[in-house]
């Protein structure tokens, strides 16, 4: 499947003063198939190695570091020559050889000529737990997300499509096909991001067999808690991510220790949290208090909101049915607003958008706010349905005269009040 991180590898490829790259990434965001499939796309040969699979594979790091020595014994092992710039070299997993991490440092001191990916799922927990020595410096770095909306539409059929929104959002007139792209929107929230999964359903259009995939993804996650932490780190790490989903189901999404476990204190399940989020299973969105530049200054993070890094997981996670978000009845509308706001946190993410979210001495709240390319502070509100009125954003309006603000929600493209109406579909547009 087609994805928007090739022509960040392409750069990467084709860069003369590049490093050892590093792809870091939830597991099963389609790290490995991206890799090999740029590798075999773009290079006379591949060379990949999993630091999981083989034991002789991270022996090779044990014995020092030369990184001609390496690629010798490398090669012999793979059965296969390695060539300086025509071999991609794969290091897969590499959180699991603390020496095969260290190496990356002299390959790019001693070895430039070799082309090196190194792919990790957990790399961030190892890294905290292990105290690995980090080639900081010495890598260039990439990060691969769950497949975004536009990127799901290519894998389904409906390139024709996102090139009518993109060609709409840049215009900014009404999509003619509105309906249609809400129709797909939906579907997204159930099949989400996961390749596997979007696959899954490109090939049998069937939730079924959605739910059942999305069901195995969610236990592998539990499983890695318990390989990659304490008995007691992964009581509270289960814990906290149990209680993601009834963190937004309450109408304050704002993150609260008690939903946890009465009387849960944040000094024992802030490290819950941390390693949630260096798994990356989780996207942290922290409160401002100022709409204004640098955000970070304004920052309380004490006050923060906690989303899934798939919706399709989500709903797997809270046993949704497809049928429920596709044709949202009634009973479902007091949660169908949180859905939406961890989408877009999780198309915002995709996109290298660091967003906030903005209070107002408890009395008004904005769901997001970003800088955008030309250093305006821009706030954007979610509404799930085509009801969009807002105290909250009027008041930060008032306040803090943005360039513009940004609604998303169910109605088609549309601008008044400095207020850009973009359809929820059409977010994967907004860019940093």
């Amino acid at each position: 499947m087609e994805r928007k991180i090739f022509e960040k590898l392409f750069e990467w490829k084709n860069n003369p003063s590049k490093q050892p790259l590093l792809l870091q990434g939830a597991r099963q965001v389609g790290k490995t198939y991206t890799l090999l499939s740029f590798g075999k796309g773009n290079y006379k040969n591949v060379a990949y190695f999993s630091m999981e699979e083989s034991r002789e594979i991270p022996a090779i790091f044990e014995r020092d570091l030369n990184p001609e020595r390496i690629i010798r014994e490398l090669s012999a092992h793979s059965g296969q020559s390695i060539f300086p710039e025509d071999t991609l070299i794969i290091f897969d997993e590499i959180q699991a050889c603390e020496q095969a991490l260290a190496s990356l440092k002299y390959f790019a001191e001693k070895a430039p000529q070799y082309h090196i990916i190194a792919a990790g799922s957990l790399l961030g927990v190892a890294v905290r737990r292990e105290k690995f020595s980090f080639p900081v410096g010495k890598v260039d770095m990439l990060n691969l997300y769950p497949m975004d909306f536009e990127e799901f539409l290519w894998a389904v059929g409906q390139k024709r499509l996102c090139d009518l929104i993109r060609d709409a959002y840049e215009e900014f007139v009404p999509l003619s096909m509105h309906d249609t792209a809400m129709d797909f929107y939906k579907i997204y929230l159930v099949v989400g991001g996961m390749p596997r999964v979007v696959q899954e359903y490109a090939d049998k259009r069937d939730f079924d067999f959605v739910t059942m995939l999305q069901r195995t993804l969610n236990d592998s996650y539990i499983a890695d808690m318990a390989k990659y932490a304490t008995p007691s780190e992964t009581t509270r790490i289960m814990a906290a991510w149990a209680s993601v989903p009834a963190q937004l189901a309450k109408e304050n999404r704002k993150f609260q220790y008690k939903i946890i476990k009465s009387g849960a204190r944040a000094k024992d399940y802030e490290p819950a949290l941390d390693w949630l989020s260096a798994a990356g299973m989780i996207n942290k969105c922290v409160n401002v208090k100022e709409g204004k530049l640098p955000l970070a200054a304004y920052a309380d993070n004490e006050a923060f909101k906690i989303y899934m890094l798939d919706t399709g997981l989500l709903c797997s996670k809270l046993d949704i049915v497809a049928n429920v978000v596709i044709n949202t009845p009634h009973s479902f509308d007091g949660f169908k607003g949180a859905l939406a706001e961890n989408y877009i946190c999780q198309a915002l993410v995709a996109n290298g958008i660091h967003s906030y979210y903005w209070t107002s001495n408890g009395r008004a709240e904005v769901d997001f706010i970003f800088q955008d390319k030309q250093g305006n502070i821009i706030p954007l509100e979610a509404k799930s349905a085509d009801n969009v009125r807002s105290k909250s954003l009027r008041g930060y309006q008032e306040i803090y005269k943005p360039a513009y603000s940004v609604r998303a929600s169910s109605k088609n493209f549309g601008f008044e009040n400095g207020i850009k109406s973009v359809p929820l579909y059409a977010v994967f547009c907004l860019t940093p």
